[in-house]
């Protein structure tokens, strides 16, 4: 019965997801992707009522060239949908300092997310457009929109995992800090993880990884995260598709100095210049690594460096679990469709005990779940992220 909706909007850097669900029985009635933004060529993609279709809209668009489209197209159309709708989530990457959870949105709302976009700067401005036009299309719900932050989950992390080793004043007056991203992904997968474990959240431990454009890896313990790979803003830790993750930071004081670069071009290489990108020259899409990793240097040589910082993540962490570590999970559109990277990334792992199943691990994808080990292994899962979902539930909480 469609009743109790929730809208779910999730502005990417350059793509807008949106759903429209029931957060209670889980189902789905209307999902969709707007891809390649800014580019020749943006496609939407979208399911409704179990029916699959794409189109083509234009090129070079915006997010709110984009944003107009989907309201225009779903909500004046489908009526039925629209008049059952109670609520709006937004997914929102960063939240600074000052926000700990999900929250209404209000003007004192809109300012700490933009006070947080030097965390998130190619996130918060896509997240705020996302705020606006939503607020404009549907005033009826202008008090009934909740943003839901991807730094929530790390709220409770230790000092010792959320402090950088650099003067405390930074901190102190600038907090400077370890925030996160991705915190929705993994709180989603772990609960999952406990449900297929019969174990309760509270007493789960596990490493979850979210792997995609961006990719990031947890350390939960007891079910609380007690560290993370990325850091102040979503370039630090593994390698993604773009960006560099990890790297020396005199790197950039030797392309600025030596080499002439400005900030704001060395910038632009580390975010949107490097990654796999970077490294094969050629693509950050997945599957031509996928396609070409047996066949070509430059794939192969970018997925062994992706895995050999997935490996040394997980690895670390495992440290981090006092005495017991119940799974390892992967999600995200590499970690859920890639069988590739968890078998390549688990081979790296067979001293601390994980053996992975070669069937098993080849038949779970495009939406599977499972395990992907040996039954002798220390166990490693697939589990496909739904962070619409976890938004939706979200948001019904706080709008009641």
């Amino acid at each position: 019965m469609l009743n109790n909706l929730i809208f779910v909007l999730n502005c990417g850097s350059s793509s807008v997801k949106f759903a429209v669900l029931n957060p209670n029985n889980k189902k789905k009635y209307l999902s969709g992707l707007v891809e390649c933004l800014f580019l020749s060529e943006t496609y939407i993609k979208w399911k409704y009522l179990g029916i699959e279709h794409k189109k083509y809209i234009g090129s070079h668009l915006s997010h709110k060239d984009a944003l107009n489209f989907i309201f225009d197209e779903f909500f004046l159309e489908k009526k039925d949908i629209y008049t059952n709708i109670i609520g709006i989530g937004h997914r929102v990457v960063h939240g600074g300092n000052k926000i700990k959870s999900s929250i209404l949105i209000d003007d004192n709302t809109i300012q700490l997310i933009k006070n947080a976009i030097p965390f998130a700067p190619l996130h918060n401005p896509a997240n705020l457009i996302g705020i606006k036009i939503a607020m404009e299309k549907l005033p009826i719900f202008s008090k009934k929109n909740v943003a839901v932050f991807d730094t929530s989950f790390y709220q409770n992390m230790p000092e010792t995992s959320f402090l950088y080793a650099i003067p405390y004043s930074f901190y102190k007056k600038h907090h400077i800090r370890r925030y996160g991203a991705h915190g929705t992904s993994h709180y989603y997968v772990a609960s999952e993880v406990a449900v297929i474990l019969n174990k309760s959240f509270n007493s789960l431990n596990v490493i979850t990884c979210h792997l995609g454009n961006g990719a990031s890896v947890s350390a939960i313990r007891n079910g609380i995260c007690v560290d993370t790979s990325m850091g102040l803003t979503p370039l630090e830790g593994l390698v993604m598709g773009t960006r560099s993750g990890d790297i020396d930071p005199s790197i950039i004081f030797f392309m600025h100095r030596i080499l002439g670069i400005s900030i704001d071009k060395i910038y632009t290489i580390l975010t949107k210049e490097s990654g796999l990108l970077g490294l094969s020259e050629i693509s950050s899409d997945f599957r031509y690594f996928e396609k070409n990793y047996y066949s070509k240097k430059n794939a192969k040589l970018s997925v062994d460096i992706f895995c050999h910082r997935l490996s040394k993540y997980i690895a670390s962490y495992i440290c981090l679990m006092e005495n017991r570590l119940d799974a390892i999970v992967f999600t995200g559109g590499i970690g859920e469709n890639v069988p590739l990277i968890r078998e390549i990334t688990l081979s790296k792992l067979l001293l601390i005990g994980f053996k992975v199943d070669i069937q098993r691990n080849l038949i779970i994808k495009n939406g599977k779940y499972g395990l992907i080990t040996q039954d002798e292994s220390r166990p490693a899962f697939v589990i496909p992220t739904n962070e619409e979902l976890a938004i939706a539930q979200e948001t019904i909480k706080i709008i009641r």
